[in-house]
């Protein structure tokens, strides 16, 4: 029990934060070249990385930082990294090596990094020993330390690197500058305890560890009363929140308690494991005033073999009965999901069994992955024959498969008039916006309707984006 509680940030420590940031912010005032203190911040990956980002925009604000898109204008360049996969890594590298003349003309400028790779011994070495113009480095545990980590390398003039190996924390009362004014990102848990053979998510991210339902419905609130139309609930894996707290408490009956506050929004969240998602959480979604019918739920395979090696536990007979099971409770349900290719010993005949489950589920759209190995992770020591041209035109067959579908599923939408969360106005003078279901709409309609809910009666379908026009209520009925 006392080793749940060990997982908030202590209240006190806070405070000391709090301290450091109004030594930082007259520290800046000295050394910065511009009227006030500017900070670029680029957030790379997953939503969990964007929220992040939000609360390390809003501490840098509380320490006099204003914030500019030009990296080279700031005094603070800081990278939130992604660690999911290689190609998010070699971007980040490319970026960095690419700051160095912004360094070299302005050498007061403080280069960081943070974030999902720097927790990877490796890659922080790689920055330790290959980029010494980076001077400050921190792990994804101690996000909520920044002030003090900026007050050290404001005084000591050496290079911070704090790179803790912990199970992680939960440090609640964080200020949050968001990046949006219509949709907000609630966290509601941290970590994995799954272990998925591929993934590099436990090593970098700790453990699960979820906040208090008091939080989590107070930020909702706060959300709810800033204006927000749109609030997403996020977690690594949602549906086993509240399952470490010292009073258990599960992700639907979180669900009911958000839906439950009065006031004009949307919920959604992400991401579903499907070993923990329940038919109670369908039940909720199907009884829900204010949830998405929209249900992201990653199946990575339609092998029991393969699923078995990368470590998922659950069945593709498991997986098709809760479809099957949500599908009937929810008849307008749009299913979206993750598909790894040629993971590690997958054949041919394991990768047929992935394009009948595709057909048989008929999602809305996935999101398709080439297995790619993270160090540290047993499927990266897995045997892996299967040639990356064979895996390739695997991946082209699935796309192409996919894209029959989700056409299918789009043709079947025309003359539909569906509700819309109206975003903005694209450059071709549409206004942009998506469906209950996730599916992005342009549509014609005024710009006055930016930030409303509008009905829109859909008029031609393409493959992944529905095209429409503004109907008024009248007209709906």
């Amino acid at each position: 029990m006392s080793e749940k509680r060990n997982k908030l940030v202590p209240a006190g420590e806070l405070q000391r934060q709090q301290a450091f940031a109004e030594q930082v912010k007259e520290l800046m005032l000295l050394r910065t070249r511009n009227p006030v203190p500017l900070a670029h911040v680029h957030t790379y990956g997953c939503q969990g990385n964007v929220a992040d980002g939000e609360r390390i925009k809003g501490m840098l604000a509380q320490m006099g930082f204003e914030f500019t898109e030009e990296s080279k204008e700031a005094d603070l360049i800081l990278y939130n990294t992604c660690a999911i996969r290689e190609h998010a890594e070699d971007r980040v590298f490319g970026n960095v090596g690419a700051l160095k003349h912004i360094k070299e003309r302005h050498p007061a400028t403080i280069l960081g990094l943070c974030g999902c790779m720097m927790q990877q011994p490796q890659v922080a070495e790689r920055i330790r020993k290959s980029f010494p113009y980076v001077s400050l480095v921190f792990g994804t545990h101690v996000v909520h330390q920044l002030p003090e980590l900026l007050y050290r390398l404001l005084t000591c003039e050496r290079r911070v690197f704090e790179l803790p190996d912990s199970d992680g924390v939960v440090a609640e009362g964080l200020p949050v500058r968001r990046d949006g004014e219509l949709k907000a990102w609630l966290p509601i848990m941290y970590g994995c305890n799954n272990f998925c053979s591929y993934c590099i998510v436990p090593y970098v991210r700790g453990r699960e560890r979820s906040r208090t339902m008091e939080a989590i419905v107070a930020e909702a609130k706060e959300i709810i009363a800033a204006g927000y139309k749109e609030i997403t609930l996020l977690g690594q894996n949602v549906n086993s929140y509240g399952k470490d707290l010292p009073e258990p408490v599960s992700f639907a009956q979180l669900l009911r308690t958000i839906d439950a506050l009065p006031g004009d929004f949307k919920i959604r969240f992400m991401t579903s494991h499907p070993k923990d998602a329940t038919k109670e959480l369908i039940d909720v979604i199907a009884e829900s005033r204010k949830v998405s019918h929209h249900l992201h739920l990653p199946v990575q395979s339609g092998s029991n073999r393969i699923l078995k090696a990368m470590n998922r536990h659950y069945t593709r007979e498991q997986y098709l009965d809760l479809v099957a099971y949500a599908k009937k409770r929810i008849p307008d349900l749009s299913l979206t999901s993750d598909i790894i290719v040629g993971f590690p010993g997958e054949t041919r005949e394991d990768f047929e069994e992935t394009l009948s489950l595709i057909k048989e589920v008929g999602y809305t759209s996935l999101f398709t992955f080439i297995f790619s190995p993270r160090e540290g992770t047993p499927a990266a020591k897995m045997d892996d024959p299967i040639e990356a041209k064979e895996k390739s035109a695997w991946f082209s067959q699935l796309l192409k498969v996919q894209e029959e579908i989700a056409a299918k599923r789009s043709a079947s939408m025309v003359g539909q008039v569906v509700e819309v969360l109206c975003e903005e106005e694209g450059k071709n003078g549409l206004l942009t916006g998506r469906t209950d279901g996730n599916i992005i709409i342009e549509f014609t309609g005024s710009p006055e309707q930016i930030g409303r809910t509008v009905n829109v009666k859909v008029t031609r379908a393409r493959n992944w984006i529905l095209v429409g026009e503004a109907i008024d209520e009248e007209t709906k009925l």
